[in-house]
């Protein structure tokens, strides 16, 4: 057991034009809205006194912007990895969520009927990632940034999607605590690690249906 934990703050990205405007964004660039960027400013400085020592980012606009505005007055290198995107929606991303969700309510009635198990493994359609692909690609990228900044702070900036997996995978609630949409702009999630395992120290923006 290693005794030197590692401290991460998971954060969501703040607001962008296509959260406003219900698009799906998935792996598709979006900018941030003025609000956006406010509510990157407002928690950069609720961060002041972390002190980050490293800063990864999903290579998407929205979430690099997001680091940028947090971290502006330390002047750290934004380290971006594609293994912390959103999920892939295939042929949905850039449609209007309201069109996603009438396209697959049958099969979003199917998962619902599954074992939380089922629910890990159950694709929407042969283009969507399934939970179980999505959480497998977020924690390789996690675990190696975390294995290789022991002993500091680290900031990650990513989206809803892997932040919600991530608490179900921690046992922080299951599919239906937490279903899609509980994530805030700018939530987040404050871990320790300890070379092996992660534990949940704080929860902020997020809404638990079950509480």
């Amino acid at each position: 057991m290693i005794n030197d934990f590692a401290t991460i703050y998971v954060v969501r990205h703040g607001e962008t034009e296509t959260n406003v405007k219900g698009i799906l964004q998935g792996y598709e660039s979006s900018s941030l809205t003025q609000r956006g960027i406010e509510q990157a400013r407002e928690l950069s400085e609720k961060f002041k006194i972390v002190k980050f020592d490293a800063v990864y980012s999903s290579d998407l606009e929205r979430a690099q912007k997001t680091a940028e505005i947090i971290t502006q007055e330390d002047d750290l290198p934004i380290k971006t990895n594609n293994q912390l995107r959103e999920r892939n929606f295939g042929r949905y991303e850039g449609t209007e969520r309201k069109v996603y969700l009438e396209n697959l309510k049958e099969a979003m009635a199917k998962a619902g009927n599954l074992t939380e198990d089922g629910k890990w493994k159950f694709r929407l359609s042969d283009e969507v990632e399934s939970d179980e692909e999505l959480l497998s690609r977020f924690m390789t990228a996690l675990k190696k940034i975390t294995i290789e900044n022991i002993g500091k702070k680290i900031l990650v900036v990513t989206h809803s999607g892997p932040i919600r997996i991530l608490l179900m995978h921690l046992g922080f609630g299951n599919h239906d605590d937490l279903p899609s949409g509980t994530i805030e702009n700018i939530g987040y999630i404050k871990l320790k690690y300890d070379g092996i395992d992660f534990k949940i120290m704080e929860v902020k923006g997020i809404s638990k249906k079950n509480i």
